[in-house]
């Protein structure tokens, strides 16, 4: 049987393990095709990937493999053309990797005999045209050392992404112009290949396997939903995972901590109001300069907002710790005005100055009212 990919993170979602969150914006919408892919969760969890066909498990996880690097491109396009905004750098690849850990027990065998395990972290894509590209490594290579960074050497519990964020962290701390010598496997021969870096901001960017919409930002990570890739257009999602991005870029994390705010439900009373709507419409503000720079439309923070924002439903961004959404448009649309009258790329903004800085909870002079 034939899986929309809506359906597919349904099956999937309960098998492979996710990065812990810390969420920053969360959106909620269920839709027919949303309801039937919980009912075909329900329907397979108890099923392994071993039980169902070779067919099946192979596009399920071909399906997760194409959404993941179709994710990992653009985060990849955001974070090295907008390496000079980023005062956290990391010498970035172009790899995308995954870990046998991350699956499931019941279905870690399937995963090891598609992938091609032959170490316990390996390349699940290879953004094109990235220097990890240009070196000649290619998916399903096992990863055996990167650099000075031994993945057998790294601790990992069945279940979990515990090794994975090690893999990845530990390959983010190398230095980040100085080349990196490459052993892998591939098809049960040795390849051996040097890849030279470039610097990139700093962050990991991971799918979320869930028929929702919810995105974060940790600081460290961006973390969003499958939803997003079906429902909405190349540009829009981008958008999406930009906003995110840009809180990381901001420190937000780091500078809401430091003012002792509430998170969850009571992040929308008291004092807390008035420091997370200043990160959100900052966010909004930066994430047109960062698509912009990547040769993304800026306009396409407004597209996405004028398709969600009617029909998003109850949602952290109607609480009051985030602006209204017809207002969230018109702040895009001037700030896009500014954009337009500068030449120079990477353009940069003022507010990355103030980075550094504690948050003064002043959003009213961000935005802009609706009319």
């Amino acid at each position: 049987m034939r899986l929309p990919f809506k359906a597919k993170i349904g099956v999937y979602r309960g098998m492979r393990n996710s990065s812990r969150r810390n969420t920053s914006t969360t959106i909620r919408h269920k839709s027919g095709i949303a309801a039937i892919a919980v009912l075909l969760f329900f329907a397979f969890a108890s099923e392994s990937l071993a039980q169902r066909s070779v067919n099946e498990s192979s596009e399920l996880f071909e399906s997760v493999r194409t959404a993941d690097l179709r994710l990992a491109t653009i985060g990849w396009r955001l974070a090295s053309t907008n390496a000079r905004l980023c005062d956290r750098q990391e010498p970035g690849t172009g790899l995308q990797i995954h870990t046998l850990d991350q699956f499931d027990s019941t279905n870690r065998p399937a995963a090891q005999a598609h992938f091609g395990f032959a170490t316990p972290v390996a390349i699940e894509g290879v953004v094109p045209s990235s220097p990890a590209a240009q070196a000649g490594l290619r998916a399903d290579d096992s990863l055996v050392r990167v650099g000075t960074v031994d993945m057998a050497a790294l601790d990992g519990k069945p279940g979990t992404t515990q090794r994975l964020v090690a893999a990845q962290l530990a390959i983010a701390a190398l230095p980040l112009d100085a080349p990196i010598e490459v052993e892998a496997i591939r098809a049960g021969a040795p390849v051996h290949v040097t890849v030279q870096p470039v610097p990139v901001c700093k962050s990991r960017f991971e799918l979320r396997l869930a028929d929702d919409f919810n995105a974060s930002a940790d600081g460290t990570m961006v973390q969003i939903s499958a939803r997003f890739l079906d429902d909405y257009p190349e540009e829009q999602f981008a958008a999406a995972v930009a906003h995110e991005f840009s809180h990381n870029i901001l420190h937000h994390r780091d500078r809401l901590e430091a003012r002792g705010v509430t998170w969850g439900l009571l992040s929308g009373f008291g004092a807390n109001v008035k420091y997370f709507r200043q990160t959100e419409i900052q966010a909004d503000l930066l994430s047109v300069y960062l698509l912009a720079n990547a040769g993304y439309s800026p306009r396409a923070p407004i597209a996405f907002w004028r398709k969600f924002g009617p029909s998003g439903g109850p949602s952290i961004f109607r609480s009051r710790s985030h602006p209204q959404w017809r207002d969230r448009i018109a702040t895009l649309e001037a700030e896009v005005a500014k954009l337009e009258t500068i030449s120079a790329r990477p353009a940069i903004p003022a507010l990355i100055a103030e980075r550094s800085q504690p948050l003064s909870g002043d959003w009213q002079s961000l935005l802009i009212r609706s009319r």
